[in-house]
Parts: structure tokens; C-alpha cells; sequence
């Protein structure tokens, strides 16, 4: 089975402020939010959709799954242990399209959602996001002091493709370490 059709830019611009469903379960071992859906993952209803992110590669390199699974299969995350969610529920084109408060109030969200599910580890992935939702200004990557209840915390690097800091090799290397954290 091949990759689903791409959203023409009609489907791309009629899917501002929509929300796609968290792939999500209780006791995972990893919960990934992202910040927001962007407009392509909105019109497919898949995280981390548009080509050229590098959730999926990362995932896969990094050891948390078997092989790279496509967006249209992220219900197959369930079966790993893992799962998506995102900070705030609305799709934009950007995510500085977001305001503070916005980001805020979805990580008060989040965090009743990681309260009720359990997940060993929440990882956010974008570090500005995380400073900026979570009221962190100071936080870097990797495990945070700060718990959701039981629940762990780390910050990995946004995956998109826009995040020149980060090669597909160093990107893959810093979900690892989140990997190994998760197996221990």
C-alpha cells in the first residue's frame, strides 16, 4: 500500500483550526505531543503528515519501532507503546501562529489528558513550545526535573524540517536517548 494522495491547497487552507484525534491509550510507555497539528497533517488527519518531517525516520532510527511507519499508519504506534497528542488542538499554517495563552491553556489540557492516562514519559517535541506552554524558559532537552504525576517529562527537538539544527542523524540520536530513558 502506497502513501495516501497529498491534500490539494484547497483541502490545505479548508483545514485551519481543525483537530485531528490523539493516538492515545492508558500506561504507554511514551506519549509524544507535538505543538500543533500543522495544515497538511489537518487535511490528512494524520500526525506529523507533511513530507519532509522527521518524526517518522527519527522514530524508526532512533529503535522505537521495527521499521518507519508511514502518518497513515500512527494507530500502529499503539501496539509499541506509544502514541501523538499535540500542546494546542488547532491546526495553522505555523505554529508561531499560536499565542501564549493558547499554548498554556493546551498544556493545562495535556496534562489532565497525562493525568488520566498514565504514560511513563510525556515527550514534547520543540523546546521553545515546551518553554513557552509549561512556563519553563529555562528548560533544555532531555528529561526535566518537573513530573505530570507520575508521569516523566523530556524534550526532544522538533522534528520538522524547518529545524536546521538538527541533522536526521543527530535528530535520531536524541529520540535514542529518549528510548533508552523509556527502557529502563
Amino acid at each position: 500500500m502506497g502513501a495516501p494522495a497529498k491534500p490539494t491547497k484547497d483541502q490545505l487552507a479548508a483545514a485551519a483550526d481543525r483537530t485531528i484525534p490523539d493516538v492515545i491509550a492508558p500506561g504507554l510507555a511514551v506519549l509524544f505531543s507535538g505543538i500543533n497539528p500543522g495544515l497538511y497533517s489537518a487535511a490528512t488527519g494524520h500526525h506529523f503528515a507533511r513530507p519532509g518531517n522527521r518524526f517518522w525516520p527519527a522514530l524508526h532510527r532512533s529503535g522505537f519501532t521495527p521499521r518507519q511507519l508511514r502518518p497513515d499508519e500512527q494507530e500502529d504506534l499503539l501496539a509499541y507503546g506509544l502514541g501523538i497528542t499535540n500542546i494546542a488542538p488547532r491546526a495553522t499554517a505555523r505554529a508561531d501562529e499560536l499565542t501564549t495563552a493558547e499554548l498554556q491553556a493546551g498544556a493545562t489540557q495535556l496534562a489532565a489528558k497525562v493525568r488520566r492516562q498514565r504514560p511513563r514519559w510525556l515527550a514534547v517535541v520543540g523546546v521553545t513550545a515546551y518553554r513557552t506552554a509549561f512556563q519553563r524558559p529555562k528548560a533544555t532537552f532531555g528529561a526535566q526535573v518537573e513530573t505530570i504525576g507520575t508521569t516523566r517529562l523530556w524534550v526532544l527537538p522538533n522534528p520538522s524540517g524547518l529545524n536546521a539544527h538538527y541533522t536526521p542523524d543527530s535528530l535520531a540520536a536524541e529520540f535514542a536517548k529518549l528510548r533508552e530513558a523509556a527502557s529502563a
